[in-house]
């Protein structure tokens, strides 16, 4: 069954049903909070199921859980999530990344309570796309390490219960999204100048510049001081360098103990081969008419509302 279809028959289920339905039909579940988001389980996304017991005993003892379905491979959805709160308003972003033919193909958009969208894409099968977010874009993706929360789950806005709502479904099959592509579109990377391994400590102008942006950006910690680290090791700069500048200016955000845990992780990533991560170390351092709600210009600001909705 398509995605689409199987999230408008859910949609219509009270919780516990839609859950099991889910489920049923393979895309894993775990419950979160009663009108929230935080998991109810010990290991959040890890702990999804589609296992028939498991997924009707999380619910008989939470039956007003909300539903979340991790995104990437394990449920082979990804989600381009697109917020609007206060100043910022994802809208125009999605609006121009469409323009840019960078977003079109999705299955299945989702109103949030908070105001904002969920447009569904098929994952990229034996590619992971890690989840991201670009804050003053107003647009975060949901990719492998991520998961998001489901029709007919539920917030409280504004003193009332609003639930999750599909307010299209795409008559064809979903296409897939290139999450590298619309990142740099929506949140260009500082130039780095690739540089000759040697000896010699170079890179380090690159590395605090880097770092001076990692501090100004309003989104994600943990998501930001990882992938500002792998545009250091990308870019040649020593892993000494790198350690350097971000200890400076991450440390606001961050203990000295995660920032190095942080960069560490990310030249390994970047440079997973055991020759060459010891030479690092030492060495480097168009929607469909009527869908009307991405045509809206972007009104007045509104006040920010607690909590960012998935």
């Amino acid at each position: 069954m398509r995605a689409a279809s199987l999230f408008t028959e859910a949609s219509g289920l009270p919780l516990p049903a839609a859950a099991a339905r889910f489920a049923d039909a393979g895309v894993p579940v775990f419950p979160c909070v009663p009108d929230g988001k935080r998991p109810l389980t010990g290991h959040g996304f890890h702990d999804a199921s589609t296992d028939p017991a498991q997924v009707s005993a999380w619910w008989r003892r939470w039956p007003g859980a909300n539903i979340a379905v991790p995104t990437g491979a394990p449920s082979g959805l990804v989600v381009v999530d697109v917020d609007v709160h206060g100043p910022v308003d994802g809208r125009e972003s999605f609006r121009r990344a469409r323009d840019a033919g960078l977003v079109e193909g999705w299955e299945l958009l989702v109103r949030t309570p908070t105001g904002g969208m969920h447009a569904y894409y098929p994952a990229t099968p034996g590619a992971a796309q890690r989840s991201w977010q670009a804050g003053r874009a107003g647009v975060d993706f949901r990719g492998d390490g991520g998961y998001i929360i489901v029709p007919p789950s539920t917030r409280p806005i504004g003193g009332a219960t609003t639930g999750y709502r599909i307010v299209q479904a795409a008559p064809e099959p979903g296409r897939e999204l290139d999450a590298g592509k619309l990142r740099d579109f929506l949140d260009p990377r500082p130039p780095i100048r690739p540089r000759p391994f040697g000896g010699q400590r170079v890179g380090r102008e690159d590395a605090e510049r880097l770092a001076r942006w990692l501090d100004r950006q309003d989104t994600d910690r943990n998501l930001k001081l990882f992938w500002a680290s792998c545009r250091l090791a990308e870019g040649g700069v020593p892993l000494a360098d790198a350690l350097d500048a971000v200890l400076t200016a991450a440390k606001s955000d961050f203990g000295p103990r995660e920032i190095t845990a942080t960069v560490r992780s990310a030249y390994r990533a970047v440079h997973p081969d055991p020759s060459r991560r010891a030479t690092a170390s030492a060495t480097q351092g168009a929607l469909p008419a009527g869908a009307g709600w991405f045509d809206r210009r972007p009104g007045p600001a509104r006040p920010a509302v607690p909590g960012r909705g998935l």
